[in-house]
């Protein structure tokens, strides 16, 4: 019972370190991102941290079902690609705010959204919650790519 409330714990503070990763280029970049031209379904800036967290907290609570899984080869590909999409997901705010590229940012979500969807696939195959716990998150992915793309269409 205690190992699994640290392990709790540790799967929700490895998404939200992720996140704050995330914010830091964001934050950096505040100034850029306001100037640019948006489409009219762009969020308020209100509505990108309380969203983004929840979607965070339910991604660590979905590791947390796989990570109390029984050891087995499927387990290692779906924590693969967990972590992949992890990483991805950090990379993208890198590349759209830090180096303010639009259009590379755009691919790079796509890539991200196939490695989401590729997690949330190998997770439901071992623990239907956490497959279900990931797809909040992949349409939220998919909300962002459609607008990182009129953004890049937006400001030549």
């Amino acid at each position: 019972m205690a190992m699994d409330a640290l392990r709790l714990v540790a799967s929700i503070a490895v998404c939200q370190i992720a996140s704050l990763i995330g914010a830091k280029f964001t934050i950096q970049s505040i100034i850029w991102y306001a100037g640019l031209a948006k489409p009219a379904f762009n969020p308020a800036n209100d509505a990108f941290y309380p969203v983004w967290t929840l979607l965070y907290t339910l991604m660590g609570l979905s590791l947390f079902l796989i990570w109390r899984q029984p050891e087995q080869k499927e387990k290692r590909y779906a924590l693969g690609y967990f972590f992949a999409q992890l990483i991805l997901n950090i990379m993208w705010s890198w590349i759209f705010f830090e180096l303010k590229a639009p259009f590379a940012a755009f691919i790079e979500i796509i890539l991200l959204e196939g490695a989401v969807l590729a997690t949330a696939f190998y997770f439901y195959r071992l623990s239907k919650w956490a497959g279900i716990l990931m797809i909040p998150y992949f349409f939220r992915v998919g909300y962002e790519a459609v607008l990182n793309y009129f953004i890049w269409i937006m400001n030549p």
